[in-house]
């Protein structure tokens, strides 16, 4: 039997999408992959049944971890800042019994995830993030600095750097930034960046389409350099429908917790599903 390997946009707890758009391909555990591009909860009805659901998936899922899934850990943790504790729906998860070992074991998962997938006409070459990468970053590089977190919030320490990753600042990239402010860029490129200008710098204030940028500021896949070599699948953007303008760049949150579509795509063709 034939692999199938599939990448799908925001779930943010919108289950019953899920599975229903995971029976519509007849996604079998074991044999199929499913690629999360991060936000795998808050906001939709059911972030507890997902988590569950994508946990007992074991290696058939490969996830990075997204803005929302990040603020989760901080607010079980205890780690999340006052003004922003109350701002989710996760009370569900967050009073389940398993919500230690839900949260354990997301804490084990990466900013960004990159692998190769056989087709018939030869390999593609795949990056996944939540959000973005910054101008001038390689692959390598953005594998590089996304293992830097990764370690930390593995780690003894990573109560820290819970506490430590909200803000805004810095707001541009330079290598030698050190420290909880470095971790901070790193998480704020992958799992929050929509718009940023030549140099990097973020500009978080505007969340609509690729149209409305502020002035001086562009989508951020109109600066990077890692595609067309390498296919780049992210999520976190509902607004631009799935369009960027680049064939190698492929934006998978298409609003489905706003009453839009779950999307999802084959990776060994490039064929949308959608529910």
């Amino acid at each position: 039997m034939l692999m199938a390997t599939y990448a799908i946009g925001d779930i943010q707890g919108c289950y019953k999408p899920l599975r229903k758009l995971l029976k519509a391909v007849d996604f079998k555990v074991g044999t199929d992959e499913l690629w999360c591009v991060g936000d795998l909860i808050n906001r939709g009805p059911k972030s507890l049944d997902t988590l569950r659901y994508l946990r007992d998936m074991g290696e058939s899922a490969t996830i990075v971890l997204g803005n929302h899934d990040l603020h989760f850990l901080a607010l079980f943790y205890g780690c999340a800042p006052d003004d922003v504790s109350n701002r989710h729906t996760l009370d569900q998860l967050l009073a389940a019994p398993d919500c230690g070992e839900l949260a354990d074991w997301l804490r084990q998962k990466p900013l960004a995830h990159y692998d190769c997938v056989p087709t018939q006409q030869g390999v593609e070459h795949y990056l996944m993030v939540h959000a973005g990468v910054a101008p001038g970053w390689t692959l390598q590089k953005t594998l590089d600095l996304a293992a830097e977190v990764e370690l930390v919030l593995r780690g003894s320490d990573f109560k820290k750097f819970l506490t430590k990753m909200y803000g805004n600042k810095p707001a541009r990239w330079r290598d030698e930034v050190t420290g909880y402010r470095r971790l901070r860029l790193i998480t704020n490129y992958m799992t929050r960046l929509r718009f940023c200008n030549a140099k990097g710098k973020m500009d978080f204030t505007i969340k609509e389409g690729a149209n409305n940028a502020p002035e001086g500021f562009r989508p951020w896949f109109e600066y990077e350099q890692i595609s067309p070599e390498v296919n780049i699948l992210f999520g976190h953007w509902a607004a631009l429908q799935g369009i960027t303008g680049k064939d190698h760049v492929f934006a998978l949150d298409t609003g489905c917790v706003w009453g839009r579509e779950l999307t999802m795509m084959c990776l060994e063709d490039h064929k949308l599903y959608s529910v």
